[in-house]
């Protein structure tokens, strides 16, 4: 018997869709930038928690916590600057009631700021990065995640 490859094909985008909702966090892909010479362009990262978790803010209320950090390995023509985190929502939870957790849950926006550097050609380029966070339910954390995120950015000038 053949294997019918369009039926295949169709059951791995199928879990993989799935595999995606599942997932305690996600972030939305970011449109192309352009950026002229000498000018910042602004960028936000749509950060997405899925109902029933939350992650520690980027200001956690301990320094034991793992932060919700965003960090990028931009091209060396290309400045990733003034990153600006949300305020945490402060809440408690049933497995520590009278602590309080500086969190995140929901959506949430990370911004910042892309600059081309002063020797920078006109072309495209790719910066790479990634979220780092830990997802906790009311009951429990999970290991600590790193998601990558990468975006395009085209200077002109």
């Amino acid at each position: 018997m053949k294997p019918n490859w369009s039926t295949l094909l169709g059951l791995m985008l199928l879990l993989t869709a799935g595999a995606r909702a599942q997932e305690r966090v996600t972030v939305d892909a970011v449109s192309d930038l352009t950026v002229k010479m000498g000018q910042p362009a602004p960028v936000h990262f749509t950060i997405h928690i899925r109902p029933g978790f939350h992650v520690n803010s980027h200001e956690p209320l301990s320094p034991e916590l793992i932060r919700t950090e965003m960090t990028f390995s931009p091209p060396e023509e290309l400045v990733v600057a003034k990153v600006k985190y949300p305020a945490g929502e402060t809440m408690s939870f049933p497995f520590d009631p009278t602590t309080k957790l500086s969190v995140y849950s929901g959506n949430v926006t990370v911004s910042a700021v892309v600059l081309p550097q002063p020797k920078a050609t006109s072309g495209s380029y790719t910066v790479h990065g990634e979220l780092k966070y830990q997802a906790c339910d009311n009951s429990s954390c999970y290991p600590p995640k790193k998601l990558p995120v990468a975006f395009n950015v085209r200077i002109s000038r």
